[in-house]
């Protein structure tokens, strides 16, 4: 069952399908670098517009899941989709913190603005590490508070469906990054503080690879 806010989520952005207004915080998509034959998977993928770009990218050789929670939306991008004749996609109902993707089979993950709705952001990085195989990629546009958000706002489904209220800090976003497993994580771009509420958040776009360390297997003679 949704939470209250995953409602909220679902309401807020299955209205907005039907406009043309800018949905995301962020342009993960223009540092993605796909190339063909790629999988790769857009989380809270909208009306699809990045996952259209990305198919483009990768070719019929390669593949993208979007995934998202609003019925309005997922209506809107397999609209798209189908009017384009596009067949190398899929758009999938699914909270991110359980993604029904396969072990290790992306090779790229993006995101624009939608980590920071999750409940448990924790189980959405564990669930992207999961996902990408040896060398896979991710590049996530979000957002993230300078001082803990007031309970206030935490608690208001309306203000966590704004895409600010639900934010972390800095160093929260960080240590969850590190605790998926993730060491090596570049910022690409990072914005100036800016109001929301009684806080400030901050707008950012990052790239982190899943690398696992060889290990040997030798024996000694």
């Amino acid at each position: 069952m949704e939470s209250t806010v995953q409602q909220a989520i679902n309401l807020r952005y299955s209205e907005l399908a039907q406009t043309s207004c800018c949905l995301s915080c962020g342009g993960a998509i223009n540092h993605s670098k796909a190339v063909a034959g790629e999988t790769c998977v857009d989380l809270g993928s909208g009306r699809g517009t990045d996952v259209l770009r990305l198919a483009e990218s990768v070719g019929p050789t390669g593949f993208v899941y979007g995934i998202d929670i609003s019925d309005g939306m997922l209506d809107k991008a397999r609209h798209h989709a189908a009017q384009l004749g596009v067949g190398n996609v899929a758009f999938l109902k699914a909270n991110l913190e359980a993604l029904p993707i396969e072990d290790g089979k992306v090779d790229l993950v993006i995101s624009n603005c939608t980590i920071n709705h999750a409940d448990d952001k924790q189980k959405v990085w564990n669930e992207i590490f999961r996902i990408l195989g040896n060398g896979g990629r991710f590049v996530i546009s979000d957002i993230y508070s300078m001082t803990q958000v007031p309970e206030e706002y935490r608690n208001d489904p309306e203000a966590v469906a704004e895409c600010w209220a639900g934010s972390v800090t800095r160093d929260e976003y960080v240590d969850q990054l590190g605790k998926a497993g993730f060491t090596d994580v570049q910022i690409l771009e990072e914005s100036e503080p800016y109001a929301k509420g009684k806080v400030e958040v901050v707008s950012w776009t990052i790239l982190g690879t899943k690398r696992f360390k060889k290990t040997c297997s030798c024996k000694n003679n």
